[in-house]
């Protein structure tokens, strides 16, 4: 039994703490339940040519100080790709976000998208309660009910109207009526989106920015955590060994940590088990030519689509199919809580390349080269109206016995990629702080 500081995962915002504890010459281990590093930020490399991230990951920080980090662990072999993003509706291609771009769908919605917006404008803006609220009261109720709304329930498997705006921040943008208009009369517009230019590894797939910095760190796999004893400050394995620490700091999802700390109130452990979040089931398929979409991500509002979301990483690298090939990582959105997965993940493969040829993503024609699907237990939080006081509960009981969190799942938030390793870094600062 050792005593160091103890990182339960290896994803990015465990890699973050490791390089701040690193920099400080702490001791530290890293340790993580599968046969491999990564975590959400995995990268699977298959015998065909085809690789395939645990999800769809890019870097576009403007933290000019992450971006030589990631740029230094892949010895500056990364590609610069200008975003561009588009939305399918009932047939539409439509550049994102929509409502800036609704040129070109049917001239009564236009007019009455328009005549909402400005209606919305002008009109005093009352009690925001939930997230209907907020799209209503900004859009008006025609475009947010045609588009955010329908897209918001797929992805987040439950009502606009059970969900909170704590998660909003630049997520979703706000024009003025200039630019809806422009956006309604013009096939071409302004550039919007969050995501201007984006950063990914020539080679190798995302888990190639990770990889260096687990070479470095003293990092066990196979370290599936059992239980954690804050009183005797161990942390168990489901291998039967144990290892001591001073600080524990924990990346894992909290409704799988708390109730593995030995006494844990039981209000605490109900809390956690409020937390809400989404399970993905990720269809990846490579294809035999490499002209399937001149959008790097799309988003699918149609009800009756079985995906969410389409993104393709042969545009992010070349390095990730064989030459002349491209590939599609297709998202579909299940919850325990609201919407429970119905089916094997291998049964969604079909219905998702049925329904790739219906919208126009693939030909009946095209020569599918490799198909998977993987299940992603946590996949996004989902800022349900019960999550603010869960979190509450639990990240208070977490401070009383001592054990400090970080990422997406320990602070339980809405973060991207490069977020998480800040957030690991932040938490680590706070022990060193101490």
């Amino acid at each position: 039994m050792t005593e160091s500081i103890l990182v339960l995962g290896s994803g990015m915002a465990a890699l973050g703490a490791h390089e701040v504890l690193n920099d400080a010459a702490l001791a530290h281990v890293l340790v993580d339940k599968n046969p491999y590093p990564g975590g959400h930020t995995a990268t699977f490399r298959h015998e065909s040519g085809f690789v395939f991230d645990d999800g769809p990951h890019i870097s576009f920080t403007s933290d000019e100080r992450l971006q030589g980090l990631l740029a230094a662990n892949v010895g500056g072999e990364f590609e610069r790709i200008q975003a561009y993003v588009d939305n399918y509706w009932h047939g539409h291609l439509i550049k994102h976000p929509a409502q800036v771009n609704l040129h070109g769908l049917p001239e009564d919605l236009i007019v009455d998208c328009i005549s909402d917006f400005v209606a919305a404008a002008a009109r005093e803006v009352g009690p925001i309660e939930n997230y209907e609220d907020w799209l209503i009261a900004t859009f008006g109720p025609t475009f947010a009910r045609t588009f955010p709304m329908v897209y918001g329930k797929k992805y987040h498997t439950t009502e606009a109207a059970n969900m909170s705006i704590d998660w909003l921040g630049p997520r979703i943008y706000q024009p003025d009526l200039a630019e809806v208009l422009r956006g309604a009369l013009s096939p071409s517009s302004p550039d919007v989106h969050y995501v201007d230019k984006f950063r990914y590894p020539s080679h190798g797939g995302f888990m190639s920015y990770l990889e260096p910095w687990c070479r470095r760190a003293d990092l066990r796999l196979e370290h599936e955590v059992v239980s954690v004893d804050p009183a005797a400050r161990t942390v168990s394995f489901r291998h039967g060994e144990a290892l001591g620490y001073r600080d524990l700091l924990s990346s894992i999802p909290l409704p799988r940590l708390v109730p593995m700390i030995e006494g844990v109130p039981s209000d605490v452990v109900e809390a956690s088990r409020r937390l809400a979040c989404t399970t993905a089931v990720i269809v990846n398929i490579g294809v035999g030519r490499d002209d399937i979409s001149p959008a790097q991500w799309r988003y699918f509002y149609d009800e009756d689509v079985f995906f969410t979301r389409t993104s393709f990483p042969h545009l992010f690298s070349p390095g990730t199919c064989p030459p002349g090939c491209g590939s599609v990582q297709v998202e579909c959105y299940y919850s325990e809580k609201y919407r429970p997965l119905d089916r094997p993940a291998a049964e969604c493969i079909q219905p998702v390349v049925d329904d790739l040829v219906r919208t126009g993503v693939l030909d009946e024609s095209d020569e599918i080269l490799f198909a998977e699907a993987r299940v992603i237990p946590f996949a996004n939080v989902i800022f349900d109206l019960e999550r603010r006081a869960a979190l509450e509960t639990v990240h208070g009981f977490l401070e009383d016995v001592d054990v400090h969190w970080c990422g997406r799942y320990g602070d339980w938030e809405y973060s991207w990629t490069d977020e998480a390793f800040f957030s690991g870094e932040r938490a680590a600062q706070r022990l060193l702080d101490r």
